[in-house]
């Protein structure tokens, strides 16, 4: 795993973002970050809102941002060390192959899915993030009692992922995920309060 873990928010050419040494085998994540620690991943980061938000509020946690926008990434990075939050770690790489191939078995405490792509179009929904093999990729990866947040603004997209995580019996619902006022991603403030957002949250039996 290659990282740059800077020793101070100013270092020269620090970054908290990593690339795995092998792209084909669960990355050793633990080794990324400075202290042993629950790890938290928020799938589709984007600007970092929240990411950034959440790592400062929570800093007994360890949270990996993942994303496949590298300009997004970057300026997450410049914030990130600049904060001082050495609790940040970044991956660019598309979602469903993160979960699918790179994140290690029973490693991940919660995973944080905000506004997916929702592919409205028929013919394109066979790309949505959600289907039968992602939702046992997430399975596979949460720790035992791990939890998963979804929020969409788009209520088709938010029925069928509804749907197909309630007829997996390895999964309970828990009371949904409310980020706070800081916590409110990019894409949200933009319809907040305009249009209806569902909100989704389970944890592994």
């Amino acid at each position: 795993m290659n990282t740059d873990q800077p020793t101070s928010p100013t270092a020269r050419n620090a970054t908290h973002r990593v690339v795995p040494d092998n792209w084909l085998e669960p990355m050793d994540i633990a080794s990324c970050f400075p202290r042993s620690q629950p790890l938290e991943v928020d799938l589709g980061c984007g600007k970092g809102r929240f990411l950034l938000a959440r790592a400062a509020q929570h800093p007994d946690t360890n949270f990996l941002g993942i994303d496949r926008m590298l300009r997004r990434l970057r300026k997450i990075d410049r914030k990130s060390v600049r904060a001082g939050l050495s609790n940040i770690r970044l991956l660019r790489l598309e979602a469903y192959y993160a979960v699918s191939y790179l994140i290690p078995p029973q490693s991940v405490s919660a995973y944080y899915i905000f506004f997916p792509d929702p592919w409205p179009k028929k013919r394109h929904q066979a790309h949505r993030l959600f289907n039968p093999t992602f939702i046992n990729a997430l399975h596979r990866t949460l720790v035992p009692g791990g939890q998963v947040h979804m929020a969409t603004d788009h209520l088709p997209y938010f029925r069928d992922v509804y749907d197909q995580i309630h007829q997996d019996s390895r999964f309970a619902e828990i009371p949904a995920f409310i980020p706070s006022p800081e916590e409110r991603t990019d894409f949200e403030l933009i319809f907040y309060r305009k249009t209806p957002i569902a909100r989704v949250s389970v944890r592994t039996r």
